[in-house]
């Protein structure tokens, strides 16, 4: 049997994203500093972002500088700035033109996306990284956990009905 932790393929972000935002949950999140440091954390909360035609998607807006690397196929890392201080962590899935992501909102021990960009001192030069090859930020896989919950997404009432109320926040119950 081997121990060696592997690392997640672009064959597990180019799917469905519900299901990668579900599958996500339990996994590892590699993240190694300037200085040598490698930390290990467990993703605990997701929520998925479902193409253009989501409205609380960033890509329902259109192709931008912004959104570009959505466009690309998953397995790229999405980063955005919120209130000038923040950067939040997502996951590009599914194909090219698909304009998919996952949103990672917790980690074991750090709750917020907020929080956890700061905890992985994200800033905009992450943008566009490849988990398959990046030398500083990565996934390994994990079981899938059994004892999960389903809850709308959080903080986007500006995209109306049917998008808030969708389940599409994933969380670990007791973490």
């Amino acid at each position: 049997m081997n121990a060696t932790p592997k690392r997640l393929t672009a064959d597990f972000f180019r799917r469905d994203t519900l299901k990668v935002a579900r599958e996500l949950l339990g996994k590892t999140l590699v993240r190694a500093f300037n200085n040598g440091e490698l930390r290990y954390y467990r993703i605990t909360e997701t929520e998925a972002y479902c193409g253009q035609e989501d409205l609380a998607c960033h890509a329902s807006k259109g192709r931008t500088k912004r959104t570009e690397i959505m466009f690309h196929p998953g397995g790229l890392v999405y980063v955005y700035l919120i209130y000038g201080q923040y950067w939040l962590l997502n996951f590009v899935t599914e194909d090219k033109d698909q304009a998919s992501a996952v949103l990672i909102r917790g980690l074991e021990g750090f709750n917020g996306p907020g929080r956890l960009g700061r905890e992985l001192q994200l800033d905009q030069t992450f943008y566009g990284e490849d988990l398959t090859h990046s030398p500083r930020l990565w996934l390994e896989d994990a079981p899938i956990p059994k004892q999960l919950q389903t809850t709308p997404r959080v903080g986007i009432d500006y995209a109306g009905e049917p998008w808030t109320s969708h389940p599409w926040r994933f969380c670990l119950i007791n973490q």
